[in-house]
């Protein structure tokens, strides 16, 4: 993982101040607020080597515009987290803000055409909440109640955080897919486009990098549910957990995915057939090339 990760030769993060790939503390994290703060990274003597600047860039995947949380923060100053997007988190199913966001257009002139709509049906306007920091797509959240949709617990889904019982920090990766990404994916078998541009959440520990996480959509015929597939820091996979399973129930049997255990990335098998076991293999294939071109480089 070369790129955003930029690795030294022990496998540490390399320290120095950083504007689109920052360390963000989970659950337990000490920083509560995203904004201006820093985050101070230590070397192995515990000495301060630089910082990373809290400004994650959110994508969203599938169904919705990569470049949303961008937009939201030229819009409006601060980025948001997912959940203004999605239901929970980046990688499951858009939110009503989310869906209103999509059907204006998904650009920055959308956010002057959901303004004075009210996506979550609390009374206020989408804008008048985006405004005062308030979550546009959360009834609870309000301009006098915010609640936490900006602390930095609330950025990493909770399905990721529970993949990696102990982790405290992530490396969240804006995957947004090159012209030469695609190429790339093709050549692995993968057909890929700017529509599975999505959010890579990665694990650290001691600043190391101990795997990665990806939550992606599956299309069985007129239906879709979502799948969450981490893997090592190798890049094999180590699980695949079916999400909102709710309108594809035999997407739930686990039997589905045990065979993809240890499967390296660049060596997924191809979908042969029809039917569900089919649809998976094609949507693990994308997901799986997708971490890979984006977090090995070219």
């Amino acid at each position: 993982m070369d790129e955003m990760l930029a690795m030294t030769s022990n496998g540490a993060v390399r320290p120095g101040c950083r504007s689109e790939a920052a360390v963000y503390r989970g659950v337990g994290g000490a920083m509560s607020r995203l904004g201006a703060a820093a985050l101070r990274l230590l070397d192995e003597n515990g000495q301060r080597v630089g910082c990373a600047i809290l400004t994650l860039l959110f994508t969203l995947p599938a169904s919705a515009e990569p470049g949303f949380a961008r937009l939201y923060k030229q819009q409006y100053g601060y980025t948001p987290s997912c959940n203004a997007c999605h239901k929970d988190g980046g990688g499951t199913p858009v939110n009503a803000y989310g869906q209103q966001f999509k059907d204006a257009g998904m650009t920055l002139a959308a956010f002057a055409a959901l303004a004075a709509l009210d996506a979550d049906g609390d009374g206020v306007a989408n804008e008048a909440e985006s405004l005062a920091k308030a979550n546009p797509a959360d009834a609870k959240s309000t301009p006098d109640i915010k609640g936490d949709w900006l602390d930095t617990a609330s950025l990493i889904p909770r399905e990721v955080q529970a993949a990696f019982p102990g982790v405290r920090a992530y490396l969240p990766r804006d995957a947004v897919l090159s012209p030469a990404d695609i190429e790339r994916a093709a050549a692995m078998g993968a057909t890929l486009t700017r529509e599975d541009e999505n959010t890579i959440y990665v694990p650290l520990e001691n600043q190391r990098p101990v795997g990665t996480a990806l939550i992606f959509p599956v299309a069985h015929g007129d239906k879709t549910f979502f799948l969450l597939m981490t893997t090592d820091r190798q890049l094999r996979i180590t699980g695949l957990a079916p999400l909102n399973t709710q309108h594809v129930p035999a997407a739930s049997r686990t039997g589905l995915y045990a065979d993809y255990r240890g499967l390296a990335l660049d060596g997924l098998p191809a979908a042969q057939g029809e039917g569900l076991p089919a649809d998976i293999a094609r949507a693990v294939k994308n997901a799986g090339t997708l971490v890979y071109v984006r977090l090995k480089g070219g």
